[in-house]
């Protein structure tokens, strides 16, 4: 049996901790707020994103402004720095091997599905992901189903053992994710979140790139050739 490895795409395969940090103090900027800095931002950082602006003070109405017309302000701002962000250490060499392994990648985001593959393409790993599940428009994203119960259904439909599946992530939410499904749980630091915030949600495994997850598949069997 193969492995299947179920990546979160912000801050755990895209290095672009920075990029939402930008992103932020500059919406912060155009309500008057003062900016934050990287480790205010992983203490406060939720999603939807509307906690994270609320847990760095900007009222209902500023939130409401933000969220208006498919929130633009912020995908306007977001996605040319997201363009210049690479991959976090060690993902391209992972996901080559689990495509060489034939093992299932999948990618669960909240992200939307067209720029999310436009930057796989860019980053030229579109070849190793075996599916995106994400929100379909701006107009949906955190509106519609959550990326929990999308895996849910999408391992349901294709009969994927829990046992056998890793769910690799940078924030509590998919610890939580796959603690409620019965999947092994790895965090990664260096993301959206703090080392503290990650370390009290009791993930099964935490790494600090992607090359200290080999091991963690060897454990339990899988790639044990590489």
């Amino acid at each position: 049996m193969k492995p299947v490895l179920v990546f979160d795409w912000n801050g755990t395969l895209l290095d672009d901790a920075h990029a939402l940090l930008q992103t932020t103090n500059a919406i912060l900027d155009r309500f008057g707020h003062a900016p934050i800095d990287m480790k205010t931002f992983r203490e406060r950082c939720d999603v939807p994103l509307s906690l994270l602006y609320r847990n760095i003070g900007m009222s209902q109405d500023e939130i409401a402004a933000v969220d208006r017309d498919g929130s633009a302000v912020f995908h306007d701002t977001y996605e040319p720095l997201a363009d210049r962000a690479d991959l976090r250490e060690g993902a391209r060499r992972l996901l080559e091997l689990a495509h060489r392994e034939a093992a299932l990648s999948v990618i669960v985001s909240n992200h939307i599905v067209a720029p999310l593959r436009s930057q796989l393409r860019r980053l030229e790993i579109h070849d190793y992901i075996n599916e995106v599940i994400a929100f379909e428009s701006r107009a949906t994203q955190y509106k519609s189903m959550s990326k929990g119960e999308r895996l849910r259904l999408y391992m349901q439909k294709n009969k994927l053992d829990p046992a056998s599946t890793f769910m690799i992530g940078d924030m509590p939410i998919e610890i939580d994710i796959a603690r409620n499904l019965g999947l092994v749980s790895i965090s990664i630091t260096g993301g959206f979140v703090s080392d503290s915030r990650l370390r009290a949600a009791n993930p099964d495994y935490t790494i600090n790139n992607h090359y200290e997850l080999l091991p963690i598949l060897q454990r339990h069997g899988f790639f044990q050739n590489a």
